[in-house]
């Protein structure tokens, strides 16, 4: 995984790019610095620097680290030493590193692989269909990188083809006109991806067709999100996967019906740290709010059902719930019944840990582990309740919105919601429903933000230690532009609150 450190990097002369080998399974590691000038010669050449593209994926925005995010929504804690805890208490500043800068830089590092390949892949003699399905690929993970710059940093520089290092010292563009762009990238990867399942790693049209519904339900386009996400779901390409626990584990993600669009990982040229991090060093500590957040298993919230029990939290719940988050004491048994330990620390702030994505068999663990969990950004369950969503704010809750969000529900045997439900009471069901169906997937931070929640649920949070959250909606719902992209860039004008 390479680093972008500066703004000056965007130029051509960073592209000395490390292209990794030519793979459907994007399983290799990079091998070699290659030369725009000699490169581009054949079909295999066009392959392996699609697939130095695809490796930008890897860096830390796109993975399981990006659960930070959930740190920052208040659904989890880190371990106190951890260095977004200060950012989550509200002290965000230019100069604060961490998420601050690694979104930007990680997130125009693959832009400038994006442009840098869309600017020589003509080069090489290869069909116009082939071409076009390539730059497809491409303008798809463009996309990407810039939804997610617009999710936290609002408007941003806006480029699309490699760039000097004066010509990137540019001012940012609007918000909208990044979207635009955005929105013009993912129409021709919808027309020039192949309409197919997502298996080999590569994006698919269903993957450009979900992340359009979703930056448009993040703009609140709601008409036209819903419209996509329908299509999507009549389409018939995707489906829920029958085994929620499994779906995020390396042994359930192959040919996943569910799974849209991921960051691959293949033992054992690439693999990730998730176990090591997650089970061992219990960086993620699931909060006791997110715990409360799920249903008791007769449909309704803890504080009316009848069924709950405040000396049992785990009786009687909605599935997902044990099998996302366990009592940190807890033992647990590898697939050969044997009951492994783990937890380098031996203490979670509180009392909880993760369930979801931690692979027991791979316990105990050591610094050695190789975790290869692929690490989901799109999946079918968002698709629902996205449209579930989007048709909701269009036309109250008809019987195609509680359709969708029913099926979410069924698929773990959670009752089917109320009928007669209110537009408000519907919109609270869906955005709970989101919660606990994406918890630790880093997808909370940006719906609380879109929702403008963050501000009155954030200073309700108290951490460990006993410091409440801060948050100022006159300025956190955007990060600031890191202080060092400032000092390059000096046309670059820093987000309210931030001078």
């Amino acid at each position: 995984m390479l680093k972008m450190k500066y703004m000056k990097f965007i130029s051509i002369g960073f592209f000395s790019l490390m292209f990794l080998s030519c793979s459907d399974f994007l399983d290799k590691n990079p091998l070699d610095q290659i030369s725009s000038e000699t490169f581009w010669q054949n079909e295999q050449e066009a392959k392996m620097a699609l697939t130095g593209v695809y490796s930008r994926l890897r860096a830390f925005t796109f993975t399981h680290k990006d659960t930070e995010f959930d740190i920052m929504a208040g659904d989890v804690c880190g371990n106190q030493g951890h260095s977004i805890i200060n950012i989550a208490q509200g002290n965000i500043e230019p100069n604060s590193g961490g998420i601050v800068s690694y979104i930007y830089s990680n997130c125009y590092a693959g832009i400038g692989s994006c442009n840098f390949f869309l600017e020589n892949i003509e080069k090489t003699p290869i069909s116009t269909e082939i071409l076009n399905v390539y730059k497809g690929e491409v303008c798809f993970l463009r996309a990407l990188f810039y939804f997610t710059l617009t999710e936290h940093y609002g408007g941003v520089p806006l480029y699309t083809s490699p760039v000097t290092i004066e010509e990137a010292k540019v001012k940012q563009s609007t918000k909208e006109e990044v979207v635009n762009q955005i929105l013009l990238d993912l129409d021709f990867a919808i027309a020039n991806l192949p309409d197919k399942t997502y298996s080999s790693g590569h994006a698919v049209k269903g993957s450009a067709m979900t992340l359009k519904a979703k930056v448009l339900l993040h703009n609140q386009k709601w008409q036209e999100s819903a419209e996509i996400a329908d299509r999507i779901i009549r389409d018939g390409k995707f489906s829920l996967y029958n085994d929620f626990r499994n779906l995020f584990l390396s042994s359930g993600q192959k040919n996943n019906p569910e799974i849209i669009f991921s960051t691959r990982y293949l033992n054992p040229d690439i693999y990730s740290d998730l176990d090591i991090r997650w089970s061992w060093h219990a960086v993620v500590e699931p909060r006791q709010e997110l715990v409360d957040a799920y249903e008791c298993a007769d449909g309704k919230p803890i504080d009316i059902s009848p069924l709950y029990d405040p000396s049992n939290w785990r009786l009687n719940r909605d599935p997902r719930l044990l099998m996302t988050i366990k009592a940190f004491e807890d033992s647990v048994y590898n697939s050969a019944g044997q009951k492994v330990g783990f937890n380098y620390n031996a203490v979670s702030a509180t009392g909880y840990s993760p369930v979801k994505y931690c692979n027991w068999d791979a316990l105990p663990i050591n610094y050695s582990t190789q975790s290869d969990q692929d690490w989901i950004l799109l999946r079918y369950a968002d698709v629902l309740l996205m449209y579930a969503e989007a048709r909701n704010e269009v036309s109250g809750p008809d019987a195609s919105v509680y359709d969708a969000i029913n099926k979410v529900r069924d698929r773990v045997n959670m009752p089917q919601l109320p009928t007669g439900l209110s537009k408000d009471e519907m919109r609270k069901r869906i955005r709970n429903e989101r919660r606990v169906e994406f918890a630790l997937e880093g997808i909370r931070w940006g719906d609380i933000k879109r929702w403008k929640t963050a501000e009155t649920y954030i200073p309700t949070l108290v951490d460990p230690g006993g410091k409440r959250r801060q948050f100022d909606p006159a300025k956190h719902y955007l990060l600031p532009f890191p202080q060092r992209e400032m000092d390059v860039n000096k046309n670059l004008i820093q987000n309210p609150g931030y001078n």
